[in-house]
């Protein structure tokens, strides 16, 4: 142990969330090193262009105005718009099984668009060529075998033989967190008994850089809109959540059913489908750690809480957990604390665990809503959806809150 590296905040995960924190850290100060699993020259590689659906990457996030300011703060957001990036400034939403629809506008809250869809790699490419020319140190490459505690600081054990220690450790390891389980803390979770299908589409008519969702009885279908360097307007990322039973029948048809089951479903508003990638499914589960910190430790991002993906707000959660974490250790940078200090991981764990909460229930909420099929709550989803299509204020106020917007 003696010969073991000593850190401020050692940040295990080097994803979209666990770069961003790590970069924030290093930025106030703080001896920072972030350990991921992936090497370093393949997290840089470029993608090649576009030619055909099979050139995006299958899963892609859509990020909030108020994430994306996070990302300019952190030099980040100029590798991302250099790159592939779809800014959406309408995202119309209806129920498949009434007359209810929702049109959401960024004109009307007086912005340039409601968010961006961007493919994770290139997100973690863009954070990745900030962390080249930062003071984070990358430890890449090597798996972490362990987490204990070592006095008043955490060890980290590397595949390779090495040894980490660290003031705090941040767990950034997604929702199958190793180290949220070595460390001991429970979460409570429940089965969808959903899948969710993804895929790259090419559609017969242009997106208009509007997100498209249509509810129905057995899961929400997304169409994302996406963008290539020649500024082809034609292509979209499919979310297609449902039960886990069709769900593994729509992945197991040829591409000429499949295709006419998920123009169906979109009832052709965008007309025909004219190419489709491999599809892809993962199985919905939500989990929610009952505490988001231990002694010197703390979890940030999927590690922390997993969320239905109807409403796209996955990544978004877990970027206001590194302005909360960020916002906190800055307080305790300027105050002399050591960032492991109780006070400074319960005061982020009570700004975050309220709102993520707040949020997934609200995500189980719509889902039961739309998910039964008794004609009281249907006449009572489609008439709500059109009154509060009309109320443009109302309307304005719940797309700002969602979306990051400040009014």
């Amino acid at each position: 142990m003696s010969d073991a590296k000593v850190f401020d905040i050692l940040v295990v995960g080097g994803g979209m969330i666990g770069t961003a924190l790590a970069l924030g850290l290093s930025r106030q100060g703080w001896q920072v090193g972030l350990i991921e699993g992936g090497d370093r020259d393949t997290l840089l590689q470029a993608p090649a262009p576009v030619e055909g659906v099979a050139d995006f990457e299958p899963r892609v996030s859509a990020i909030s105005v108020a994430s994306q300011q996070l990302l300019e703060t952190l030099g980040a957001w100029q590798g991302v718009v250099a790159g592939r990036h779809c800014p959406y400034q309408g995202m119309t939403v209806w129920d498949g099984d009434g007359t209810g629809r929702i049109h959401f506008d960024a004109a009307e809250l007086q912005a340039r668009a409601l968010g961006t869809i961007v493919e994770n790699r290139s997100l973690v490419r863009a954070l990745f060529e900030v962390v080249e020319t930062s003071d984070v140190e990358l430890i890449d490459g090597v798996q972490v075998t362990g987490c204990a505690q070592a006095g008043d600081q955490r060890s980290i054990e590397l595949a390779d033989g090495r040894t980490l220690v660290a003031r705090l450790v941040i767990a950034a390891d997604g929702a199958n967190s190793r180290l949220r389980q070595w460390v001991g803390l429970p979460t409570r979770e429940w089965d969808y008994d959903q899948q969710a299908i993804v895929c790259t589409v090419r559609m017969a008519q242009s997106h208009r850089y509007t997100a498209w969702q249509r509810f129905s009885q057995t899961g929400p279908l997304a169409f994302l809109p996406l963008a290539t360097e020649s500024g082809d307007e034609h292509f979209c990322s499919i979310v297609w959540s449902q039960d886990t039973e069709e769900a593994r029948r729509l992945v197991a048809l040829d591409d000429a059913t499949y295709t006419a089951e998920l123009e169906r479903a979109i009832e052709r508003e965008l007309g025909a489908v004219e190419a489709v990638s491999q599809r892809f499914a993962f199985p919905l589960r939500q989990r929610h750690a009952k505490d988001y910190i231990a002694p010197g430790f703390a979890l940030v991002g999927d590690a922390a809480h997993t969320i239905h993906p109807l409403a796209g707000q996955g990544a978004n959660l877990g970027y206001g957990d590194v302005r909360v974490m960020l916002e906190e250790l800055a307080k305790a940078k300027g105050t002399g604390l050591s960032p492991a200090h109780e006070l400074v991981l319960a005061r982020y764990q009570r700004r975050r665990k309220g709102e993520n909460l707040a949020m997934m229930a609200a995500m189980e909420g719509f889902k039961q809503l739309f998910g039964r099929d008794e004609l009281p709550l249907r006449w009572l989803r489609n008439t709500g959806m059109r009154w509060l299509d009309g109320l443009g204020p109302v309307k304005n106020r719940i797309a700002a809150e969602a979306m990051g917007l400040i009014l």
